[in-house]
């Protein structure tokens, strides 16, 4: 089955370039050169990825990418930047994003980090389809996890933490055991990821995000889901 990405940028060039550059590569791909059009296109379609730029006319990336996690869409986002700020991609990461690439960047690059996302987001679960905690329902086969009933807009990558928090449960997972086997990194420059989209779990998931009572810290060792 051939993988849906769709591609929001407002550079032509650049547009043009990756659109002809992921044909090539066997996906299906859609584009769009602006905010609004983008997150039209988010909502409406199905798409196995969205490559999304952040400076974009009439929304902005950031502004994108939320709205289409509110959507409650977990569809795998990367983000396309020229900044370099460690804030702005850690913001990009707390809204909703999966990855990001700096620009200028190597299409080799763009093009491996969409494969890896694709791929860890097309692995089934072989457990059971939906887990309770509490008020907290993981439907793992439809993707949507809900509290009291109301669905959480959580990204693929919370999603996928979460699910493997919750197949793993009492567990003392480090840092460099979740990125292995949610990220697929071994590098330990990127701890902090993992305590971003952790924090981002706890307000979304948490009654009281300050005082978590689902996803703890294990000080000096990492985290424990006890649900």
């Amino acid at each position: 089955m051939t993988e849906r990405i769709l591609l929001v940028e407002d550079e032509e060039d650049l547009r043009m370039t990756l659109s002809d550059r992921l044909k090539a590569e066997g996906y299906a791909l859609d584009s769009a050169a602006d905010g609004e059009a983008g997150l039209r296109k988010a909502v409406e379609g199905a798409y196995d990825l969205v490559v999304l730029d952040v400076m974009l006319p009439k929304k902005n990336g950031y502004d994108v990418c939320r709205d289409i996690r509110k959507a409650g869409i977990a569809t795998p986002i990367i983000m396309l930047t020229a900044r370099g700020q460690l804030v702005d991609k850690v913001l990009g990461l707390k809204i909703g994003a999966d990855d990001y690439v700096t620009k200028p960047f190597e299409i080799l690059e763009l093009l491996a980090r969409i494969e890896a996302q694709i791929r860890r987001g097309a692995v089934q679960p072989k457990e059971a389809d939906v887990l309770q905690f509490g008020p907290v329902r993981i439907d793992l086969k439809g993707t949507i996890v809900s509290r009291d009933g109301k669905v959480l807009p959580l990204s693929a990558r919370e999603f996928r933490l979460l699910r493997y928090f919750a197949q793993n449960p009492g567990t003392t997972l480090s840092r460099e055991v979740l990125l292995k086997e949610v990220w697929g990194y071994s590098e330990e420059t990127f701890t902090r990821t993992v305590d971003v989209h952790v924090g981002s779990l706890r307000q979304k998931l948490e009654k009281d995000p300050k005082q978590p009572a689902m996803i703890i810290t294990v000080p000096g060792l990492g985290y424990k889901f006890v649900a």
